[in-house]
């Protein structure tokens, strides 16, 4: 079997491998449950190749994630529930109802609006597919509901308060959101000595306001965090190419010492 940009030929090769008796063994013997996670992961070597500006990773690393929809696509044509064409069909359906001033009689009224106007409009468009979904059953929704439990923790707490600012839940002001912040650093400092399991506790506390701030400042935490690892990782490394140069490691000098390198490293950025 050959490559091919057809995606026709994925197709081919995913039922190949498959394929009972003549397919490969570890893929025969994958399930949702099982592949769910490699999904995950590259999704976030996707969004990893990206925030390094690496445009040929991310050409590979878009074809591991497309190959992790055609997997759970062929697992479901097995299943007899959907196939590939199925999902394409369902995004291309949804991308049209969801962009009627793109492919619809709206199109010329919201020609002059920014895009501020058009996510307004998505989220009625969504707000009122989640009203006449089925799965929706005869409960009343909450106000949160709808978002994935298997989110990273920040995104999660992002879109929470996306959803809770919506129905008024919200600071008007950023300062307001920091002036929380100064007072979960405070209890968690009152609890810190005497209680510190209730102190670790506060942290998260802390860690959602600091979410909180972030979105204020319209930004995603998310990727926020990633930059600053990446930031502590240079900066360590550094420290650590410094010490080597006088034969050392960082076991072997003071927290003092190593304080200093790493301000020097910081200020050489």
């Amino acid at each position: 079997m050959t490559p091919s940009r057809d995606i026709r030929r994925l197709l081919e090769i995913m039922a190949a491998l498959r394929t009972p008796k003549t397919g490969c063994p570890w893929d025969l013997a994958q399930n949702f449950s099982t592949i769910a996670p490699y999904t995950l992961e590259e999704a976030y070597e996707v969004a990893d190749a990206i925030a390094r500006d690496d445009l040929a990773d991310l050409k590979e690393e878009l074809g591991d994630l497309l190959l992790q929809v055609v997997y759970h696509a062929r697992m479901a044509e097995e299943q007899g529930t959907f196939d590939f064409g199925d999902v394409v069909q369902t995004i291309t359906e949804k991308l049209i109802r969801r962009h009627p001033h793109v492919f619809g009689e709206m199109a010329e009224a919201f020609q002059e609006h920014g895009p501020q106007a058009v996510e307004g409009l998505w989220d009625r468009i969504k707000a009122q597919e989640k009203e006449t979904s089925p799965r929706n059953g005869s409960i009343g929704r909450s106000a949160l509901s709808g978002v994935p439990v298997a989110l990273p923790a920040l995104t999660r707490a992002l879109k929470l308060q996306d959803k809770a600012s919506k129905v008024g839940f919200d600071w008007n002001d950023a300062r307001a959101v920091l002036q929380k912040i100064r007072e979960e650093a405070a209890e968690i400092e009152a609890e810190i000595d005497s209680a510190p399991q209730r102190a670790a506790a506060e942290v998260g506390d802390l860690l959602f306001a600091a979410v909180n701030l972030a979105r204020h400042l319209r930004a995603d935490p998310e990727s926020l965090l990633r930059h600053t690892n990446q930031k502590f990782e240079r900066r360590f490394a550094a420290i650590e190419h410094a010490l080597a140069a006088r034969g050392k490691t960082p076991q072997d000098v003071t927290l003092a010492e190593l304080d200093a390198l790493w301000n020097k490293a910081k200020a050489s950025e």
